[in-house]
């Protein structure tokens, strides 16, 4: 902006003016407004000014002619005035274009058609802020025009801030996440490229690298640019240049190879600006061009528009042998200019010229700035040209509130054999869709549920490619994936170092490595141990360096917790795990006297008592109607020791033949019942079962404990204990490896160790399994969890889909 300034006043400095030089006035001398007013003029001018020479200018200085021819010729736009158009070539140089627009300025004009060129929009806008005369350009697509500073800038084309987000829409509908932006550095590159990188940013995506060269740029030095990006590993290109020089870039990229299979190259509306233009384009033009996806302003195939065209046609010239989107837009704006100031001058406004007391000439000066003089009615008439609403050849012409015309659309296209085909459109309002915009904006769809239905028609791609390429490839140039691999010192089966290639081993690197195999192509790696191998690493710093780009992923038992999917991204969980708690065990010899363990000393002389007094009562009721129990005494008290003990298998062979002897002897039977029942099953869990040695049931009575807790070393435990459950800092003691978990837990916590270890599932196994049954969990799993392995870089995310299908 301040270059724009800058060449503003030297192009004021080397304006030489007609008049003598050296004419001299006082300085303080007294400023004179003249003014010209006219309510109703005979004539009208306004002025065209852009490259003529250029895709664009030839296509649209014929557009312009007719729009002025019918203009004139119509009964009720601007009767009986003589609407004459001054024609100056800006010839692509900012510094002519500001001198071409300050000798326009002189002719009184009331508005200015272009320019086509950004750059020199930027800079004329400073002129025609100082002038109030609006500048309507059909050609300058840089977004940053838009802004407050450039109040009579008005864009009667699309904002190329639309076209970026279309792009963006493209590339996520394929699930790309890279791409290179090449791009001319001028404004309308860098701003365009820009705006691209915020939309792809909204789509989780990235310009992975941007590719500038200047506006002259010569052959070689766009061939080092390809040759630069090639080596890199996006294969997802977007060219953004000016339509006069981008065949070339094609022309190269096709001898460098680079419109082979496996590339994408997605052009902005410069290329089918190009192709509009030419009647029928060669042969080999079109052999660059192969699989290429272009975007073109989408324009409504109306009556009105074939109409205009063929006429257009028949009145060509030698030169101009087709036209593009921009002659409808230039057309437009002239028409634009003349609908709004039929409406200025209805309303009452004047056309009236009057001297800038801030534009004087100075004792000395060479400068005719008194020449240049503002429109009155700028403002106002600015005003009215946003306000106007009408139907054009481009579409309907309507402003917004930012300037911007309504219902933005492109064509999306896909070149193929001798011409194109359309595959799509994208609006604003509908995103990618296969049905035109305007038949969508007619059925009044819902924005988002047009949204969430994203369509598109098949593409070939270059090398004739139907399969959607994958859009990326390892670099030539690129290094090996850096894998950081835990040292443990512990627990060493999942993953510990190794004397053999790669250097690693363990369950964890044969999951990966499996992985891996399911891919279609190699991934080149290099396994980083980190920790120094007399303790387990931190989890957290291993993390943590992963965020900061020491290391591009993590393959090992890292569990997958909240604070560190915060910063790094996490395949889908190899392994399941979850805290659990563990305690020792106490195995019971079994001896000859375990029968009698079930029940008590005090037990046993209660249930003895009472088979004593059941027989007893048995035989009261029985002896004097029944002839089993009576006989001698001996023989009795024989008959009432074995029936009351034989009741116990109920083996008993005795009958009762009162009522209220078998009474007694149902309630008794039932008491055995469950007698026999308690001793079996207390018996059976003495001579089977081993005994806990702690009084320890689950991770509540731990946190209720205040004795002493074994975490692993490095382990997230310690942080999950002290900051999620509240155990004390104090309690916890590290454990290095598996023989200071033994240990700890052996001695327990009035020996030095502890009264339980927390650890993750899959450890405690092994723990287990290795110790012959000395330990057992206790209670449930209370963290939910898994291991995955880390990364930051989206092409592992291959890796995480190869991981899905091998658990799957």
């Amino acid at each position: 902006m301040v270059m724009g300034r800058t060449l503003f006043i030297l192009v004021l400095c080397l304006w030489i003016p007609l008049e003598v030089v050296g004419r001299k006035e006082p300085f303080y001398s007294p400023t004179t407004v003249n003014s010209t007013v006219s309510s109703r003029p005979k004539v009208v001018k306004f002025g065209a000014l852009f490259n003529m020479d250029s895709v664009i200018g030839r296509s649209a200085l014929p557009a312009i002619m007719a729009a002025v021819k019918d203009v004139n010729s119509s009964t009720s736009i601007l009767p009986g005035i003589d609407l004459q158009v001054i024609l100056h070539d800006t010839n692509c140089s900012a510094f002519l274009g500001t001198m071409e627009a300050l000798q326009l300025m002189e002719n009184d004009v009331v508005a200015v058609v272009g320019p086509v060129s950004s750059g020199i929009a930027h800079v004329i806008s400073h002129v025609v802020n100082e002038l109030h005369v609006p500048l309507l350009s059909f050609g300058a697509t840089d977004p940053t025009l838009s802004a407050l500073q450039y109040p009579y800038f008005v864009r009667t084309t699309q904002n190329d801030y639309f076209q970026m987000y279309a792009i963006a829409d493209f590339v996520d509908y394929y699930r790309w996440k890279k791409v290179i932006a090449i791009y001319v550095d001028d404004d309308n590159g860098r701003n365009g490229v820009s705006v691209l990188g915020d939309a792809m940013s909204k789509k989780r995506a990235k310009i992975s690298y941007k590719a500038a060269f200047p506006p002259e740029a010569k052959e070689s030095d766009i061939s080092d640019l390809l040759n630069e990006v090639n080596l890199m590993e996006s294969r997802v290109y977007v060219l953004h240049v000016n339509p006069d020089h981008g065949l070339a870039i094609f022309s190269i990229a096709k001898r460098l190879r680079m419109m082979d299979s496996g590339y994408v190259w997605i052009a902005t509306d410069w290329l089918p600006s190009v192709l509009d233009s030419l009647d029928s384009p060669d042969t080999d033009t079109m052999d660059l061009l192969q699989g290429v996806v272009a975007f073109r302003h989408h324009i409504p195939d109306t009556d009105l528009k074939k109409s205009f065209l063929s006429r257009l046609k028949s009145q060509r010239d030698n030169e101009t042998v087709s036209f593009n989107s921009y002659a409808l837009y230039a057309y437009d704006s002239v028409w634009l200019a003349a609908r709004a100031l039929d409406a200025y001058l209805n309303e009452g406004g004047n056309v009236s010229f009057s001297s800038d007391p801030k534009l004087r000439d100075t004792n000395g000066s060479m400068l005719q700035l008194a020449s240049l003089r503002t429109f009155d009615g700028g403002p106002q008439f600015l005003k009215t040209i946003l306000g106007m609403n009408f139907t054009g050849l481009s579409g309907q012409v309507e402003f917004d509130m930012d300037k911007n015309l309504v219902h933005p659309a492109y064509d999306i296209l896909n070149i193929g054999g001798s011409g194109s085909r359309r595959i799509g459109y994208w609006s604003n309002h509908s995103g990618l869709s296969v049905i035109a915009p305007e038949v969508l904006y007619e059925k009044k769809s819902s924005k988002t549920s047009l949204k969430s239905n994203q369509e598109l028609y098949s593409v070939i791609w270059p090398g004739e490619a139907t399969t959607t390429p994958r859009g990326w490839v390892f670099p030539n140039n690129g290094q090996p994936l850096r894998i950081a691999v835990p040292n443990r010192v512990s627990y060493t089966d999942f993953v510990s170092k190794s004397k053999n290639p790669p250097g690693v081993q363990g369950y964890c690197i044969d999951v990966f490595e499996a992985a891996l195999k399911l891919l279609n192509y190699p991934v080149p790696r290099q396994y980083i141990l980190f920790g120094n191998g007399e303790r387990n690493p931190s989890y957290n710093e291993l993390v943590e360096q992963v965020a900061q780009n020491n290391f591009d992923a993590v393959v090992g038992d890292v569990t997958i917790v909240t604070n560190r999917t915060r910063i790094v991204d996490f395949t889908q969980p190899f392994m399941p795990s979850g805290l659990v708690v563990v305690v020792p065990v106490e195995e019971k010899k079994s001896s000859p006297w375990s029968f009698l363990e079930p029940f008590t000393a005090q037990m046993w002389l209660v249930t003895g008592a009472f088979f004593l007094f059941v027989g007893t009562a048995v035989w009261i009721l029985e002896h004097r109607h029944n002839p089993e129990f009576r006989g001698s005494p001996r023989k009795q008290l024989i008959t009432v020791f074995w029936f009351s003990f034989s009741t116990m298998f109920f083996s008993h062979r005795e009958n009762t033949v009162s009522g209220l002897g078998r009474l007694v002897l149902i309630i008794w039977l039932f008491v055995v019942l469950i007698i026999n029942s308690s001793y079996t099953a207390s018996l059976t869990s003495i001579l089977t079962v081993q005994q806990l040695s702690s009084q320890i049931e689950g991770i509540d009575s731990l946190i209720s404990s205040t004795q002493p807790i074994g975490i692993q070393d490095g382990s997230f435990a310690r942080k999950y204990l002290i900051d999620d459950l509240n155990i004390a800092e104090s309690r916890i003691v590290t454990l290095k490896n598996m023989e200071d978990y033994i240990d700890a837990l052996q001695r327990g916590p009035k020996a030095g160790g502890v009264v339980a270890v927390v650890d993750e599932l899959p450890y405690i196994e092994v723990l287990m399994s290795r110790t012959d049954c000395k330990f057992t969990t206790v209670g449930q799993e209370f963290t939910k969890s898994g291991w995955g392995f880390v990364s930051i870089f989206i092409c592992m995310s291959m890796v995480k889909d190869s991981i899905c299908s091998s658990i799957k």
